[in-house]
């Protein structure tokens, strides 16, 4: 009985996990500030940006303010997008960072994890990726 109840116990864990995954990939769409800036925070970890999906406005200046959970493993932020004038790679830590642009064309652009361990996949190859999609 305890064996059975232990197993509808994980099946249970496993499924709230699933759905709050599921909840966080839900677009987050940043406001526009008083001061004209669109902020958004971002929180790196074990393979993940969250959030990994953001939604800013084209010809709005955009803060991310990104910062690493704790741990050793080293993560960082790279968006490569020169045609949207976005372009940046910054070593995130627990200390938060910040990143300026301004996005100057609509469309949606990769943000990912550069780091990599020798032979192994790359955090990116891993799921360290997020989109950042620029609208009107």
């Amino acid at each position: 009985m305890k064996t059975i109840l232990a197993i509808m116990m994980m099946l249970a864990a496993g499924s709230f996990a699933a759905v709050a995954a599921k909840e966080g990939d839900k677009p987050f769409i940043a406001a526009i500030g008083s001061d004209g800036i669109q902020r958004v925070e971002i929180v790196g970890g074990s393979y993940f940006f969250k959030p990994s999906h953001i939604v800013v406005k084209v010809n709005v200046p955009v803060e991310l303010k990104v910062r690493k959970e704790p741990g050793v493993v080293p993560h960082n932020i790279a968006m490569n997008s020169p045609e949207a004038g976005i372009v940046f790679d910054v070593n995130m830590s627990e200390e938060p960072k910040i990143v300026t642009f301004t996005p100057v064309k609509r469309g949606r652009y990769s943000m990912y994890c550069t780091k990599k361990l020798l032979f192994f996949e790359s955090h990116r190859e891993k799921g360290m990726e997020g989109v950042l999609e620029v609208v009107e």
